[in-house]
């Protein structure tokens, strides 16, 4: 099916990216360009809030003025103009600037991309699980290309890898759109923004679902920015870090491939449960034995922290909202779930890192406890 194609294929251009900008950016930091930990993790994570910001507003702004293939093919080009500016950026400031413009720009393809998938659900009744699984895969692809390369050519690799992947994504741009993804009805007006959201922020049941998937999304913080690092403490070798690190998507591939299989009826709520238990467990193990092996094999535990959570809510918006609301929902999403969070608590951990290492994976059950209780209170009042 052609439209599943195109979804497939720009999954996986555009998570090549993804998976060379979230688990390598902050070491590139450390290691290329001179930063301590913690200050990469100020600037990864003042990135973060100002993409919170970028996605919540400016994407929306976009998307209900232009057709989101526009909204992504100018957001590529871009981010790759943007990303050249790291080449003569030397000092704290000059990296933080670029850091700052470049996340104006380039995670608004993210919600882009979920939102045409969300639409592809509704209108054609695309598989999105397996679609997505093609995005899990071009993740695994950069960071086994990353590990190699950076085995090589040292950590100054990432950013010429980082060039490739956007230019990868910028072809993908080129092949047919659906037309699912046009401009919408003809003569209709756009949905105004303030409009949209407020309905949405009535919704007292999307409100609580978003705010589990912002706790649990959030917990992936320190994984997230701190992993590579945390592996390179440990002696592990460039090449083996990229090996350790695709365990975790090689068990999301899986997950996404048998999702409709496996939870095709289990509802939202037990599924952000399930998302919970994992999480936790997966962040105690790692501080209460910090090694490679069990780092390694708390990796299998990525398919219920982040991948059962993440299906969980793009199930939830698909089949409660209306089309028109979609967009604005993915922007709330993306904005507090994918950037917000994530980038209050990379800060913590940060800052706790420096105290010992473990500490900044474990600090990540306040967020995986309270949406356990947020699930347990709420599952059956909003039936979720």
């Amino acid at each position: 099916m052609l439209k599943s194609r195109w979804l497939s294929l720009n999954f996986f251009a555009f998570f090549f990216t993804w998976g060379i900008f979230l688990p390598y950016w902050t070491g590139w930091l450390v290691s290329a360009k001179g930063l301590t930990v913690f200050q990469a993790g100020t600037v990864m994570g003042t990135g973060m809030f100002i993409r919170a910001f970028s996605t919540l507003f400016l994407f929306p702004a976009a998307a209900r003025r232009f057709p989101i293939a526009g909204v992504m093919k100018a957001g590529v080009v871009l981010s790759f103009l943007i990303a050249l500016l790291y080449m003569p950026a030397g000092s704290y400031t000059a990296i933080l600037i670029v850091t700052a413009a470049f996340n104006i720009v380039y995670p608004n393809l993210l919600p882009a991309m979920e939102t045409s998938a969300s639409v592809l659900i509704q209108k054609d009744r695309i598989n999105y699980s397996r679609s997505r699984a093609y995005g899990s895969a071009g993740y695994m692809v950069a960071v086994l290309i990353v590990g190699a390369v950076t085995a090589l050519f040292g950590n100054e690799a990432i950013l010429w890898a980082m060039f490739a992947g956007l230019l990868l994504m910028l072809g993908t741009q080129y092949t047919a759109v659906p037309a699912s993804l046009g401009r919408g009805e003809p003569g209709k007006p756009p949905e105004k923004r303030s409009g949209a959201f407020r309905e949405l922020v009535r919704n007292r049941g999307f409100l609580t679902v978003l705010a589990v998937s912002v706790l649990l999304q959030g917990a992936h913080a320190s994984y997230y920015n701190y992993g590579f690092v945390y592996l390179e403490d440990l002696g592990v070798a460039s090449f083996t870090i990229g090996l350790v690190l695709n365990v975790a998507i090689l068990f999301e591939i899986l997950f996404f491939g048998t999702a409709d299989r496996l939870f095709g009826n289990t509802p939202a709520s037990r599924m952000f449960l399930l998302a919970a238990a994992g999480s936790t467990l997966r962040w105690v193990l790692i501080f209460l034995m910090p090694t490679v092996w069990m780092f390694t094999l708390t990796q299998a535990l990525h398919a219920a922290s982040f991948g059962i959570a993440h299906v969980a809510f793009i199930r939830y918006i698909s089949e409660k909202l209306p089309t028109r609301l979609i967009a604005p929902a993915q922007a709330l999403y993306a904005a507090f779930a994918m950037s917000l969070s994530t980038a209050f608590l990379t800060l913590l951990g940060g800052a706790l890192y420096e105290i010992q290492p473990g500490l900044s994976f474990l600090s990540m059950v306040i967020c995986t406890v309270p949406a356990a209780l947020i699930v347990f209170s709420t599952k059956k009042r909003f039936s979720y």
